[in-house]
């Protein structure tokens, strides 16, 4: 079984360390600085974490789930630990693999692009390898991804930062509609707790329906909508006001700020 090392105990680098370990599929140990968060995973009696790096150096597989900003004080700490041999999986932010291999010294790097319902085994995650990993190992950390939800291999390292725009950051985005509606449901009458069940429903009907069925988002908005009809009305309104394009201009500006984030590094 591989041995897996996730440097950083936060929301993401304990997601896929939890997923990996329920699914089995490695013997997974986790390293964070902050003494009440090793206290706290070690009191779970699952996976043991601890604060020193010593571990690192029998790892076969390495994530990195550090904060973008910290990297370089990490990479300093361990640089004299890790080794050529080792396979690293960054969930780092706007962290080229470039930036990373320079960092450590190393070659066998791995980026993905993770979202926040990988809390939940409905993450969405995408990644792509340098030259140097081998095929089974980019096979291996796909399975490993999957393990939180979806994944699949992207062709080049640009994707990553476009899918930033997309499911990276999407959930932000829904979230941000989801809140309108619900401030509007309230405004309407209606409790908090009824306003997030009828939020809540209806984007999980709507999801559903467009995963179980061949048929376009755009015939999905006509099925519900009636020409002169209520539901018309709104989608009408939203037209006016440019919130389609806006939404893009949106999934735009996160790419963009993406691809400076990894232009300082």
């Amino acid at each position: 079984m591989k041995k897996i090392v996730v440097i950083g105990g936060g929301n993401m680098g304990f997601t896929y360390a939890e997923g990996i370990f329920n699914a089995n599929i490695a013997d997974i140990q986790i390293i964070d600085k902050s003494e009440d968060r090793i206290a706290e995973i070690n009191n779970m009696n699952k996976m043991k974490a601890t604060s020193s790096y010593d571990v690192l150096a029998n790892a076969d597989i390495i994530f990195l789930a550090v904060k973008p900003q910290i990297a370089p004080l990490v990479f300093a700490d361990i640089k004299s630990i890790v080794n050529t041999n080792q396979l690293f999986v960054s969930v780092m932010a706007g962290m080229t693999i470039e930036t990373i291999q320079q960092g450590l010294g190393i070659d066998k790097v791995i980026r993905c692009m993770p979202n926040l319902p990988a809390s939940i085994q409905l993450g969405m995650t995408t990644y792509v390898g340098s030259k140097e990993v081998a095929k089974e190992n980019l096979d291996l950390v796909g399975t490993i991804l999957k393990a939180t939800g979806k994944a699949f291999e992207v062709a080049t390292e640009d994707m990553i930062d476009n899918t930033t725009g997309i499911s990276g950051s999407g959930s932000a985005y829904i979230f941000y509609f989801m809140n309108a509606l619900a401030e509007a449901a309230e405004d309407f009458g209606f409790s908090r707790e009824e306003a997030k069940t009828l939020t809540a429903q209806t984007f999980e009907g709507a999801v559903e329906l467009y995963k179980q069925n061949d048929i376009s988002l755009v015939e999905w908005m006509n099925r519900v909508a009636s020409k002169g009809g209520t539901t018309r009305a709104a989608l009408n309104n939203f037209d006016d006001n440019n919130v389609h394009n806006l939404i893009k201009e949106g999934t735009v500006a996160c790419v963009n700020r993406a691809k400076e984030l990894a232009a300082d590094k």
